[in-house]
């Protein structure tokens, strides 16, 4: 039988991780997961709160401080591979944009690709049966044009490189060099998305609604922007002129 973990990196989300933690609680009886919080020492206590709920499925990662989304995954990655009790890694924003009842429909996908050693389940907006909710046009023609760039110029025929609502099996995690990898930013969802591709992985692509926080400040800016287009064209460049070597560079 499959078991997920769930990784929740957080800076200051005390009033959204309390909203998902509960959401997740309704959902726990029925799937085998637990759930890791990556809290980069969030000044409004994110981290006490959270375990302040006593879910006993919940565990912390106090991190020293805000290092980036990637950094924080990495953490949680070298975490809970530690042994084998895990067969499926979950990805999923604290703020609520990721719904875990889409969630339900990803851990069903996930089911499907067990006979595959390596699969990468992506929640995917821009999709039919896909969505967003409370997005301005202009913000999502720029998610539209930088998924569609990545696409074209690494080479990846996927309709949502950017979003960061996935489940990775752990024999995919294994098979890559997750400590090379540097993207700090949101492009940390291209670079894993590139590394999944090169490695050969089965990609499921399941349709989902992003609703936009309510509560809460994005962590979204113009410099994350701009670190996402400079690295993805590095990306590309490199997939061009040294495809084997790019490939040695993030599989084992």
């Amino acid at each position: 039988m499959n078991r997920f973990v769930i990784l929740i990196p957080t800076y200051n989300e005390s009033v959204a991780i309390v909203e998902l933690l509960h959401s997740l609680a309704s959902i726990q009886n029925r799937y085998q997961f637990d759930v890791v919080v990556l809290d980069d020492n969030s000044p409004d206590k994110t981290a006490d709160i959270a375990q302040g709920l006593g879910y006993s499925w919940v565990d912390i990662i106090r991190r020293p401080g805000k290092a980036g989304l990637g950094a924080a995954y990495r953490a949680g990655f070298a975490a809970v591979l530690k042994d084998d009790k895990y067969t499926h890694v979950v990805t999923m924003d604290a703020d609520g944009s990721h719904r875990v009842e889409d969630l339900t429909a990803m851990f069903i996908a996930a089911d499907s690709a067990l006979t595959q050693s390596k699969a990468i389940v992506l929640g995917t907006r821009w999709m039919p049966g896909g969505s967003v909710v409370n997005w301005p046009r202009s913000r999502q023609l720029l998610s539209r044009a930088g998924t569609r760039y990545a696409q074209l110029i690494l080479r990846i025929p996927l309709r949502d490189l950017t979003g960061g609502f996935r489940i990775y099996s752990t024999s995919l995690l294994r098979s890559l060099n997750l400590k090379d990898m540097t993207a700090t930013g949101y492009c940390f969802q291209i670079e894993m998305a590139m590394a999944s591709d090169l490695s050969g992985a089965t990609k499921i692509e399941v349709p989902i609604t992003f609703v936009e926080r309510i509560n809460g400040v994005s962590k979204m800016s113009k410099a994350i922007v701009v670190e996402a287009l400079w690295q993805t064209t590095l990306w590309g460049l490199s997939r061009r002129l040294r495809p084997n070597a790019d490939k040695l560079h993030y599989v084992k």
